[in-house]
C-alpha cells in the first residue's frame, strides 16, 4: 500500500453513515471492517517508518554524541502529515477496495 499516493482526507469531515451501511448491509459490520483495515494499515505504516528511521539510527549510546538527525526529523514530519489510517480505511470501503465476506452467509450455501 502506498500511503504517499492516498487521496484520503487529512482533516475531519462529516460522513453519511448510510453510504457505509450500504456496503455490508449493517453499519456495525462496516465499522468493524474499517477498524480491522485501519489496524492493518497502521501496522504496515509503522513497519515502513521504523525501517526508514533505522537507516539513520546511531549505534552509539553516548550522551555526548546525541544530536538531532535532520533526515530522521524530515521523515517523521512526512509521516505525521499523511492521512490517518482510519481515513484511508473509510476511503477504501467507500471505493469498494476492501474485500469482505460474511462466513454465516457463505456457510449456509
Amino acid at each position: 500500500m502506498s500511503f504517499k499516493n492516498s487521496t484520503a482526507e487529512k482533516t475531519t469531515i462529516t460522513r453519511d453513515t448510510s453510504e457505509m451501511e450500504e456496503k455490508t448491509g449493517n453499519i456495525y459490520q462496516s465499522i468493524v471492517m474499517m477498524s480491522k483495515r485501519s489496524n492493518q494499515l497502521s501496522v504496515e505504516l509503522k513497519e515502513e517508518l521504523t525501517q526508514k528511521l533505522q537507516e539513520f539510527a546511531s549505534t552509539t549510546d553516548n550522551l555526548e554524541e546525541i544530536f538531532e538527525n535532520r533526515e530522521q526529523i524530515e521523515i517523521s514530519r512526512f509521516y505525521e502529515r499523511l492521512p490517518k489510517t482510519v481515513a484511508i480505511a473509510i476511503q477504501e470501503l467507500l471505493a469498494d477496495k476492501i474485500y469482505h465476506r460474511d462466513p454465516e452467509i457463505n456457510d449456509e450455501k
